[in-house]
């Protein structure tokens, strides 16, 4: 008889990581006479009540995961999304702020959702030339990318072999699978809030297994929910 040769699934090769990039739950309106408060210049709002569901939801869907550690960002809406998960696995989120959300320099505070729903010309602009930096004053995608890849890779070195949770921020996402795929910057722009992506972190590789897996949100999700920030 011959040998046959069947098709397999997945398996995470050795010594690699594999990370659930979970987008932060909604965060509350921006509005004109209410901007978010900052935090080293970044807009740091709270959850929306629909957020804290989400976040809820997050914790449900991951809970039985062989999850070996939570990472947030230093801006509350990561930690407030991790809360219910961290809850259910009794583990403590550790703050990695180089997955922090891409600064929007004088577009922070809310600003940027403003600017958005005005179309903007240096909005506009920003989508035409997939740049960040159109905004006066914000990142680079090469400043991005060396944060974020330096933020990552600490995650892989800490802990191979094993499956971990990032809560982080939609622009993060988005910079990720793009780098990841070699697409353009703003290809993945728009992740669902409380959203799964899946990548896997190896030594010259980041390999994408699922991105914005949000089948545990659908009646969460809303125009809109997928903006950035």
């Amino acid at each position: 008889m011959a040998k046959e040769y069947r098709q397999h699934s997945f398996q995470r090769p050795p010594g690699a990581t594999e990370i659930l990039l979970v987008r932060h739950g909604e965060s509350r309106a921006a509005t004109a006479d209410n901007p978010f408060p900052l935090v080293d210049g970044h807009g740091d709002p709270e959850l929306h009540p629909n957020g804290r569901e989400q976040a809820q939801r997050v914790g449900d869907r991951l809970r039985h995961e062989p999850i070996g550690a939570i990472y947030v960002t230093n801006l509350r809406r990561t930690s407030e999304t991790a809360a219910p998960l961290a809850e259910h696995l009794g583990i403590e989120p550790i703050v990695e702020p180089n997955l922090r959300e891409v600064f929007l320099g004088e577009w922070e505070g809310g600003l940027l959702r403003m600017k958005a729903a005005e179309q903007d010309p240096v909005f506009q602009r920003m989508h035409a030339e997939q740049r960040w930096d159109v905004i006066p004053g914000a990142e680079s995608w090469e400043t991005i990318n060396n944060r974020v890849m330096s933020g990552l890779n600490r995650i892989k070195d800490n802990h191979p072999d094993e499956l971990v949770v990032a809560v982080v921020h939609g622009g993060i996402v988005a910079h990720v699978v793009a780098h990841a795929t070699g697409s353009r910057p703003f290809a993945f722009n728009g992740a669902d809030n409380g959203s799964i992506t899946h990548i896997v972190m190896m030594e010259q590789q980041i390999m994408v297994r699922r991105f914005n897996d949000a089948s545990h949100l659908v009646d969460t999700l809303h125009d809109g929910s997928g903006q950035l920030t």
